[in-house]
């Protein structure tokens, strides 16, 4: 699980990496990387579920992210645990 802040994100460049922000997200919840995603209330960053192996991996499938250069990302592991298996 991901917690990440937005730093030096001016509106006016966030407005104009959104559409291409939002077509990577999209393809990597398509691909199954991002499982879920939830934004921030106050716009600042969003908390990001997904699948990767460690922090490397992490920062490698999120480089394709526009906004990734204005990124702090602070990683929570966390473990899938399956309903079925409780």
């Amino acid at each position: 699980m991901l917690d990440i802040q937005l730093e030096g994100l001016d509106n006016e460049t966030r407005m104009k990496l959104l559409p291409r922000e939002q077509e990577v997200v999209k393809e990597l919840e398509q691909n199954g990387t991002i499982v879920d995603n939830f934004i921030k209330l106050d716009m600042s960053g969003i908390f990001i579920v997904m699948m990767a192996t460690d922090s490397e991996d992490v920062h490698s499938k999120l480089s394709t992210l526009p906004y990734y250069p204005y990124m702090k990302i602070s990683i929570i592991p966390v473990r899938v645990v399956n309903s079925v298996n409780q």
